[in-house]
């Protein structure tokens, strides 16, 4: 595959992703002029990640389909715009269209086109609806997971925005956006972020510091994986000289390793994970962090391991993985399910035929000890 066959695709993709970054923490931060002061009032939080989610939607689907109006864009993404059309609350909508319309006014901001004139509420929900594919072997299928980590979102925790191209089955490229990824590792953990976010010092617009905030991105088969700084206030930004690249961390012995995990209790056994980390002599606590920003710091070098062994029966949906999964592999980690498979991203909107669970690993040493954690541990644990 060349280098630079996805060379536009990826462009565009970064440039979305620091749009819908943008615009998630303009709606977090209720800046947007048009959320109502009842949603803000209320404090419903429920509505303002609703109102990121469909809004995010809206943005990429229609930069999408503008930036490649020469092909057929399709679209896995996880929002459906039937709940939105046949919501009881108008206001939603409104502040919707509002938030898509402010975002989308700041395309060029970010070397990309806006449309001509504010959109209608038909065309934004037409935008969220054309997001029905559901993916497969065949073709070119995007991913979008607009606000993965909801829970993080409302907590002003952990959240990102994931955006992938599938082409014939494969992950080939991901991009990775982290609004809130801290300054210091150490505030990843869900359980500092009450302190440490609302004292992090806000930095002055005229800084050069890094503020919290990246945006991960790396293409397949390039063996380099990409970081830069989100973009802040009305800095004009220029894109050539802002990305660093990341790699994964070299410590491969269990005793000096950093394991993240979700959250939730319903999103994985954390009771399993501590029998397996036991079993594999992980000494540390483990980081829980909400959402794909799990990825996005074993990318950074920031934790060596990250595992999430959910409940039998649910299903794996690929937009919660394809982006982190490319990312970790092309800054040289390794992703596989538990019976140590690479995940296969061919078979729809689910991750099917998955081994239990998935593991990801900075290496492959930690990658080796890991798996054979996870039999020894499955056995004596019979879940």
């Amino acid at each position: 595959m060349g280098e630079n066959n996805y060379a536009k695709e990826l462009d565009v993709a970064v440039r979305v992703v620091h749009m819908a970054c943008s615009l998630c923490q303009r709606v977090q931060e209720g800046l947007v002029s048009s959320i109502s002061n009842d949603l803000v009032k209320s404090k419903d939080d429920d509505s303002l990640v609703t109102v990121a989610d469909w809004s995010v939607q809206a943005t990429v689907s229609l930069m999408l389909s503008e930036s490649f109006s020469n092909q057929k864009v399709s679209i896995v993404a996880e929002e459906d715009a039937q709940t939105l059309s046949k919501s009881d609350s108008v206001g939603l909508l409104t502040a919707v269209v509002n938030t898509v319309n402010e975002c989308l006014a700041e395309a060029p901001k970010y070397g990309l086109q806006s449309p001509k004139e504010a959109l209608g509420t038909s065309q934004i929900l037409e935008a969220i609806s054309r997001c029905n594919s559901t993916g497969g072997r065949n073709g070119r299928h995007w991913v979008l997971d607009p606000v993965d980590g909801t829970l993080g979102f409302v907590r002003g925790d952990q959240y990102a925005v994931a955006l992938a191209l599938i082409e014939e089955g494969k992950v080939v490229i991901g991009v990775l956006g982290c609004p809130n990824y801290p300054r210091k590792k150490e505030w990843l953990n869900h359980h500092h972020h009450h302190q440490s976010y609302q004292s992090m010092p806000k930095m002055s617009d005229t800084s050069d510091t890094w503020e919290k905030g990246c945006v991960l991105y790396a293409q397949r088969g390039s063996g380099e994986a990409w970081m830069q700084p989100l973009i802040h206030g009305n800095k004009k930004h220029t894109w050539s000289n802002s990305a660093q690249r990341v790699q994964v961390s070299a410590i491969d012995d269990p005793a000096l390793a950093t394991f993240c995990e979700p959250v939730e209790k319903a999103n994985t056994n954390h009771s399993f994970t501590a029998g397996v980390a036991h079993s594999m002599g992980l000494k540390k606590q483990p980081l829980r962090v909400h959402s794909m920003v799990k990825y996005a710091a074993i990318a950074r070098g920031d934790a060596e391991i990250f595992m999430k062994f959910a409940q039998s029966g649910y299903k794996e949906k690929i937009w919660d993985h394809a982006a982190g999964v490319i990312i970790v592999e092309e800054a040289g980690g390794v992703v596989t399910d538990a019976g140590g498979h690479p995940l296969d991203f061919s078979r729809g909107l689910y991750l099917e035929g998955l081994d239990r669970g998935i593991v990801a690993c900075s290496g492959t040493t930690l990658h080796e000890k890991l798996i054979g954690a996870v039999y020894a541990s499955w056995e004596s644990s019979n879940l």
